[in-house]
């Protein structure tokens, strides 16, 4: 089911209406950042995570979205998932937030003072990934992109992705299902739109931080899962030979979740399909978007999880 609004600057407008400027420095420039979450029975997933990221991304670009961000985003996705029929105790939605510095009338790429941001939220039905995808797990390869570590833009979720976008025809071309990007000094980096783990000998690994990825709220949440479920995480500097020799993989996103990864550039990751550990931490994912929210002072990353269930 197609949306029929979208949220823009505090109120709901039909979703095939025109929206935006074409001056927009988000359109012409990719002058923006966004955010994705979930949404369950009308609640945002991990807003406040989303909101630290998005205010980091704001202000490493010097984009002003004013004070009370996060309560005005929190009043916009309910009213728009009202608005969508995804509010309801069944709702499931996949939301986007997307803040661009907004109209101005020249060209160029400094930015003039007092440009008024572009807020727009939208949300859409929640569609689970494909049954085979979990069935058999992801074919990935590797792009010929590489990310810069120094870069201070890798750690912001811009809407300037056409990296992405030529790593995914990469992996079309290839017959492969995504490719994972290196940093330029050939460790494992991420993939074009999820964090990448790997189960090796009993520990939870994945790319360090200093690895050019972005600090991803599903991966914060693996971390914490992994220290309560009895395996070892591990974050630092991995190669293509980890990915290659792993004992399972797999991929997480906030919206799709944790999707296995069976197959690197054709050749089977493990026994080739997906394993206990991928499964388990899908599924301990999943429900705790059905869990109500965690005090403050209640361990760290992952709510849902029952730490006394720790065997595979």
């Amino acid at each position: 089911m197609d949306p029929t609004s979208v949220w823009i600057d505090g109120r709901l407008v039909p979703a095939g209406a025109p929206h935006l400027s074409v001056t927009d420095r988000g359109f012409q420039l990719g002058d923006a950042v966004f955010e994705t979450l979930r949404a369950r029975a009308g609640r945002s997933i991990e807003l406040d995570r989303h909101v630290t990221r998005l205010r980091h991304s704001l202000e490493l670009l010097e984009i002003n979205a004013g004070p009370d961000l996060e309560a005005r985003l929190a009043a916009g996705i309910r009213q728009l998932l009202d608005a969508e029929g995804l509010g309801k105790p069944a709702g499931d939605a996949a939301v986007r937030i997307t803040i661009s510095r907004g109209a101005t009338p020249g060209r160029g790429t400094l930015p003039p003072p007092g440009t008024r941001p572009t807020v727009v939220i939208q949300a859409w039905p929640m569609q689970p990934p494909p049954a085979a995808q979990l069935a058999e797990g992801l074919n990935v390869v590797i792009s010929s992109v590489r990310r810069d570590p120094e870069n201070p833009m890798s750690a912001v979720k811009s809407t300037s992705r056409a990296d992405s976008v030529y790593a995914r025809l990469e992996a079309t071309r290839a017959d492969a299902d995504d490719a994972i990007f290196l940093t330029t000094d050939g460790y494992l980096s991420e993939g074009t739109a999820a964090n990448l783990f790997l189960l090796v000998d009993g520990r939870l690994i994945t790319p360090s931080l200093a690895c050019g990825i972005l600090e991803g709220t599903t991966r914060a949440w693996l971390l914490g899962w992994g220290e309560l479920v009895g395996l070892r995480p591990d974050q630092g500097l991995f190669t293509t030979r980890h990915l290659a020799e792993a004992d399972e993989a797999f991929m997480c996103s906030s919206v799709a979740g944790v999707i296995p990864v069976t197959r690197f550039e054709g050749r089977s990751i493990g026994a080739g399909r997906p394993g206990p550990w991928t499964r388990r931490a899908r599924a301990d994912r999943e429900a705790c978007f059905d869990a109500p929210p965690a005090p403050a002072s209640d361990a760290p990353g992952a709510p849902g999880v029952d730490p006394g269930a720790a065997s595979a």
